[in-house]
């Protein structure tokens, strides 16, 4: 059974080496992530050559997604590197730089005193601290700890509810885009998204930065300010994809709202042709344990039930002791989760509609694949927007996308029931057709005798041309 939905792994110092990368690829890796939270532009171009030669190793097509850092709101430094806070203690947040104590703390973001007031609740290092604002005077924002704990040196601050104003790209994010586009990135995912003209402008910036490369990455858009939920049907039109980053967004929106957001985002994504990953601590336990909870197998199975393109690890692969192994149980739990799937195709025809030609013949490969219960679905594509529509809707039967474009394979890569393979087209369609019949079986994924669904465009190689759909018995003509 080839797997669904597929696997975004982090890059980091557990994951860098290159045997390391390797069986992480082997074990089930489709698309490998750079947190440029971290790292330099030097680190991230040798692990970007590393991919590549990897995947390249392995006859893989393997998708590279940037990840920028985005306006992360953080404490400043420490004396002593981290500091405790007690609750009901006085605290006080001061955009003037200094040192940090037990009494104080300075602010990255100098606006934030005048964009909070008192009666406010700040959460801080992923909501584990809980500051109630007294008062504001001037620089400084006082107030009361709610919750203690261990506050170390850059840790994170939202505002409960959201509305905070920073930008979604930073100088930093700008400079980042170039380092992303000499990496080769296929996906650069924006972080603390609001609307789509955040998601617009990284599209400029990234398809100016990336024309001298010869590449123009597909935009993610992470979902993780309150801000964003009413804003998600604009955001999606904007974007190719979205992010379900249930870090920050349950610090803003509340631990018990995130799991029905969680599936509201990936049904609207996939309602409008879009990607989704769902990601944030699915496997965090892993970092330290061989073996994950049940809830976090449960975690990743409902995301995978919810329809998702993907589900993603974070420091599990960056720098958890068990990069290898969590990839491997995480592949096994998804395919699971895929097996027990109950497939109702002809309901999620309901109210469809379209009007697009290859759209049209998208939709008939995958009614047609579904009643006559075929091996697989060939679909010889070049921009691979045939293989997108078809991966919108559950079904069992896999799909193959035959495509001679490389960054179309790799961008194929995050596509849920997708696998892409290297295919050149012959300028005759009947040749094409029979030419992917023997690649399918010449790699064993069909034999003969099995039926096949292939869909294709005349004339050849005219990206979103599909127009022709064709069933065959493997092997009758070869």
């Amino acid at each position: 059974m080839v797997r669904s939905t597929k696997i975004v792994a982090t890059l980091g110092p557990a994951s860098s080496e290159a045997l390391v990368l390797e069986r992480m690829l082997v074990a089930g890796v489709d698309v490998v992530r750079f947190n440029f939270s971290h790292g330099t532009a030097q680190d991230h171009l040798a692990r970007a050559k590393l991919v590549r030669e990897t995947a390249a190793k392995l006859g893989r097509d393997v998708a590279i997604m940037a990840d920028l850092q985005g306006p992360k709101i953080r404490v400043g430094k420490f004396e002593n590197g981290k500091v405790t806070l007690h609750a009901g203690k006085k605290f006080v947040l001061d955009a003037n730089p200094a040192l940090g104590t037990e009494e104080r703390a300075a602010l990255d973001y100098k606006d934030l005193p005048r964009e909070v007031k008192s009666g406010d609740t700040l959460l801080l290092n992923d909501g584990l601290i809980v500051l109630n604002v007294d008062q504001v005077a001037g620089s400084e924002i006082h107030t009361t700890v709610r919750i203690g704990g261990e506050l170390s040196n850059n840790k994170g601050i939202n505002k409960l509810g959201g509305g905070l104003s920073a930008a979604a790209l930073t100088g930093k994010d700008v400079r980042d885009i170039d380092t992303a586009m000499e990496c080769g990135a296929d996906y650069v995912a924006i972080s603390f998204v609001k609307s789509r003209t955040d998601v617009e402008m990284a599209r400029q910036l990234t398809t100016i930065a990336g024309e001298k490369h010869g590449i123009k990455p597909q935009i993610i858009a992470k979902i993780e300010r309150a801000e964003a939920i009413p804003m998600l049907r604009e955001i999606l039109d904007a974007a190719d994809g979205i992010m379900v980053a249930r870090g920050d967004l349950a610090v803003e929106v509340g631990n018990a709202a995130v799991p029905a957001l969680q599936k509201r985002m990936i049904k609207m994504a996939r309602a409008a042709n879009k990607l989704a990953i769902t990601a944030t601590q699915m496997m965090e336990s892993m970092i330290h344990n061989a073996v994950p909870t049940r809830a976090e197998v449960s975690d990743v199975a409902n995301a995978v039930l919810d329809g998702t393109d993907a589900v993603m690890l974070s420091a599990e692969t960056a720098s958890g002791k068990y990069p290898v192994e969590v990839v491997e149980i995480m592949a096994s739990i998804a395919q699971e989760a895929d097996k027990s799937e109950q497939v109702e195709l002809d309901l999620q025809f309901v109210n469809q509609t379209f009007s697009r030609v290859d759209q049209s013949i998208a939709y008939g490969a995958l009614f047609t694949a579904f009643h006559l219960r075929v091996a697989a679905i060939c679909a010889l594509t070049d921009s691979g927007s045939t293989a997108l529509w078809m991966s919108r809707h559950d079904i069992d039967v896999p799909i193959f996308a035959l495509t001679p474009n490389i960054a179309t394979a790799r961008r194929l890569a995050l596509y849920r029931n997708v696998r892409p393979l290297h295919f050149e087209l012959h300028t005759d369609r009947d040749e094409s057709l029979a030419a992917a019949e023997r690649l399918l079986l010449d790699k064993g994924l069909v034999k003969r005798g099995d039926l096949i669904v292939l869909t294709v465009g005349e004339p050849m190689g005219q990206p979103g041309g599909t127009n022709a759909l064709k069933i065959v018995r493997v092997g009758e003509r070869l």
